[in-house]
């Protein structure tokens, strides 16, 4: 006798019809969460949001919507929404209790990062020793990528507890140059040399006004600092062209940039 597509297979438990039925909405599920991410993508793209937040709320959208997903199918398999709702908390508090509270606070910090926004993509920051632009902040980790193109995943609950270095955010920055110059030398023709070069750099801003400070009486040099401001973008700019003028224009005018020296008396006995 055939055996019909309602009744149950054995040693199953699920007959032909709700097997077919999981796998359709399961399908038509996916398909649905696809199109509505899609559409909330370009919905949060109309709008001022971060880049940075809008994947961060695209990412744990669509992790829900497939879980809604998955759950209306197993209704389809004849199991009762409250009993697999019940299931799931359960499985979370056993989760917690094993010890992973850390995916919890992994998953919480990366939602304070995205919305207090302490940095955005691909601003430059340095995170746990860490430096290098920022690619994306995931449910669990934020990404970095380094200058020599290494990615680097950190934690998100570490990210959050530790302090964070931004490069970028702001619009402009101070290029600090060091240079020393021998005892002897004369000081204020050594500043007035190095303010003049960065007064002509194209790139250095003259609000906030260039300065140079003298910044201690070192053992084989009198150690000063060239601090120009210029955009963010234009800094490693800056401070490569500012590194080179200074030693070129002190060559010029004389006035000598020494080795680490040390002097040894020998006394006679």
């Amino acid at each position: 006798m055939a055996m019909s597509i309602y009744e149950p297979i054995p040693f199953l438990g699920f007959s032909v019809v709700q097997i077919i039925w999981f796998v359709v909405i399961l399908i038509a599920g996916f398909i649905i969460v696809k199109l509505l991410i899609w559409l909330l993508r370009k919905s949060l793209g109309k709008t001022k949001l971060p880049a940075i937040l809008s994947e961060f709320l695209l990412r744990v959208t669509a992790i829900l919507l497939y879980v809604l997903v998955f759950l209306l199918a197993l209704t389809a398999l004849g199991y009762d929404m409250n009993a697999i709702v019940l299931g799931l908390s359960a499985i979370i508090g056993l989760m917690l209790g094993f010890g992973l509270q850390d995916t919890i606070t992994n998953m919480a910090s990366g939602f304070w990062i995205a919305l207090t926004r302490p940095f955005d993509k691909e601003h430059v920051v340095s995170l746990q020793g860490f430096t290098g632009s920022v690619k994306s902040i995931g449910i669990m980790s934020t990404t970095l990528v380094t200058p020599d193109n290494t990615v680097i995943s950190i934690p998100n609950r570490i990210v959050w507890g530790s302090p964070m270095v931004n490069y970028t955010k702001m619009n402009i920055r101070r290029v600090d140059v060091n240079v020393g110059v021998a005892y002897g030398t004369n000081l204020d023709k050594a500043v007035k040399i190095a303010m003049e070069l960065m007064k002509k750099h194209k790139l250095v801003l003259e609000n906030p006004e260039p300065s140079v400070a003298i910044t201690e009486l070192a053992d084989s040099s009198i150690n000063l600092q060239l601090r120009a401001w210029a955009k963010t973008s234009d800094y490693w700019t800056v401070k490569g062209e500012l590194t080179k003028g200074i030693y070129e224009a002190y060559g010029k005018k004389g006035i000598e940039i020494p080795f680490p020296q040390m002097d040894v008396h020998l006394k006679k006995e």
